[in-house]
């Protein structure tokens, strides 16, 4: 079981498994701006992270027959950062910034005219020989990445003229991208096996892999050649990943939200100071799985455990889960 040079991201929108309605529309655009010869909307992607964002730029790339450059938000701290990216960007080309949220105000006021003009004003000089020139650029095409919708502003949300929100995948489509992707890796594996790393891959596909990578190695010791279900068990059992893919960050929210706050509501950032973790993190990385298997609900009064949850945090008491 080597691992394949090959990269395991897909090139084209084909090759992309699952996003469905995200990739029919997206199709129709790519094919739109390529028969007027012209640029891609500029595009914006939301949604917990690990559901293909930087993938599906990569492929609306490949599919345009343009560059792309990568950077992130916090990585551009100054408009000076911002203007040598987009003046080295040809017609067309794509700028894809992740953690777009966490650009800098002034930056983002700055690229606000970049991308409705194509335009980007420069501040030259100081105090009272300051004056502002102006720099026409090659029209380009932003794809902005983010896993906080709520917090980018609204100038910069409306001027993006295709917004998408990536869904978190099913087990079905899980074990079909473990099984392609094991196939890449030189990694041989079961249907049943492969379903079953769906299953508890949180509906992400960058856990649905690291864990393949995991369940391999284990596979490895025991010397076998095909990962069947019983390594894919015995694998996440000691990775304390349970059946329903929770592992112990998210027995931790619920011990607290049922356990101390007797199943709620409670408001997220009394929940963050209980837990002594980042609200961000609650957000963004427990709380879109919790809510998608029905273990909780967000309300305006705050979080409440389902009964579902209340069940499950009493056979835990119970140490019945591995």
């Amino acid at each position: 079981m080597q691992n394949s040079n090959k990269t395991i991201r897909p090139q084209k929108l084909s090759d992309f498994v699952g996003q469905e309605s995200i990739k029919e529309s997206l199709k129709v655009f790519i094919n739109s701006a390529k028969s007027r010869n012209a640029t891609l909307d500029h595009t914006l992607f939301y949604g917990p992270p690990g559901l293909g964002k930087t993938t599906l730029s990569g492929i609306i790339a490949n599919e345009l027959g343009v560059s792309i450059k990568h950077t992130t938000g916090p990585a551009i701290e100054k408009v000076g950062d911002l203007a040598a990216i987009l003046i080295g960007l040809s017609k067309g080309d794509i700028l894809f910034i992740d953690e777009i949220h966490r650009l800098p105000k002034s930056v983002e006021e700055v690229l606000y005219s970049a991308m409705e003009d194509f335009k980007l004003p420069i501040v030259a000089g100081s105090k009272r020989s300051a004056h502002t020139i102006v720099l026409n650029l090659n029209r380009f095409t932003l794809i902005g990445a983010t896993t906080r919708f709520g917090l980018i502003s609204p100038p910069l949300r409306d001027r993006f003229g295709i917004v998408y929100h990536l869904e978190l995948y099913t087990p079905e489509e899980l074990k079909e991208i473990v099984l392609h992707d094991g196939k890449i890796l030189n990694i041989k594996i079961s249907d049943e096996a492969a379903l079953l790393i769906g299953k508890r891959a949180r509906g992400v596909p960058r856990i649905a892999i690291q864990l393949l990578r995991r369940v391999r190695d284990f596979a490895e010791v025991k010397n076998k050649r095909i990962i069947d279900s019983e390594v894919v068990i015995e694998a996440c059992s000691s990775l304390r990943i349970d059946e329903f893919g929770l592992n112990e960050l998210d027995r931790k929210y619920l011990h607290n939200l049922v356990g101390k706050f007797k199943g709620g509501p409670v408001g997220i950032e009394t929940l963050s100071t209980a837990m002594g973790e980042d609200k961000g993190t609650i957000e963004d990385i427990i709380e879109p799985y919790l809510m998608k298997i029905n273990f909780v609900l967000r309300t305006p009064k705050g979080r409440i455990a389902t009964i579902k949850a209340r069940k499950y945090i009493g056979k835990s008491e119970e140490n019945t889960l591995f």
